[in-house]
């Protein structure tokens, strides 16, 4: 269930995105009236309410963690930021590469946030997170880190390759589908790795 919400905006923008593929006129109807601008590129129109739909959603995602839980999380905000400044800047310019970019830069902040903790506050994030879970060796901890580093790396990267190679339609598959299954290799794979600690603990 924690996982279907923290996807909620992802999912949302899926779905307004590929219901306004077949219906771009009225997509564009719906994007001018919002936005209050008398032309919309027809081309753009499915994309340009999708980024709509997902700004709003991730801002009711927060208010309504904000509400349950009165505490949101610093990733959900950065989050927030990105999506408001690269979506708004795909609406004022009719432009689709700037949302294409969101995901990457997301992507890389994990993995600034990471190696930043790690190599400069000494401290390293996933053991924080894990560590009352897991009892593993000070080098495994090292490693699993650098690791976590590495694959945001290799997602910023493969998002914009996919975003800039091929149709819209395909990355917005990819965003969904795509990032989300190879997150969930990444965590089977990891998991694998580590059992064998799990195992001596016990």
């Amino acid at each position: 269930m924690k996982l279907l919400f923290d996807l909620f905006p992802v999912i949302l923008f899926f779905v307004a995105f590929k219901y306004s593929e077949k219906s771009p006129e009225l997509a564009a109807s719906w994007v001018a009236s919002l936005l209050g601008s008398a032309t919309v590129d027809l081309k753009q129109a499915p994309i340009l309410l999708a980024t709509i739909v997902v700004i709003a959603a991730t801002v009711a995602q927060i208010v309504w963690v904000r509400l349950r839980h009165g505490k949101v999380d610093k990733m959900l905000w950065v989050s927030l930021a990105l999506v408001s400044i690269f979506g708004s800047l795909t609406l004022i310019f009719q432009n689709e590469a700037f949302i294409k970019w969101k995901p990457t830069i997301l992507y890389w902040v994990f993995a600034g946030s990471i190696a930043f903790s790690s190599f400069i506050l000494k401290k390293n994030a996933i053991k924080a997170m894990l560590g009352e879970q897991l009892t593993l060796p000070e080098s495994v901890w090292n490693r699993l880190s650098l690791s976590w580093v590495a694959f945001f790396l290799f997602m910023g990267c493969l998002n914009l390759f996919v975003a800039f190679n091929f149709s819209t339609d395909t990355w917005v598959n990819f965003k969904l589908f795509g990032g989300m299954g190879l997150l969930f290799v990444f965590i089977v794979g990891q998991g694998l790795l580590l059992s064998k600690y799990v195992q001596e603990e016990k």
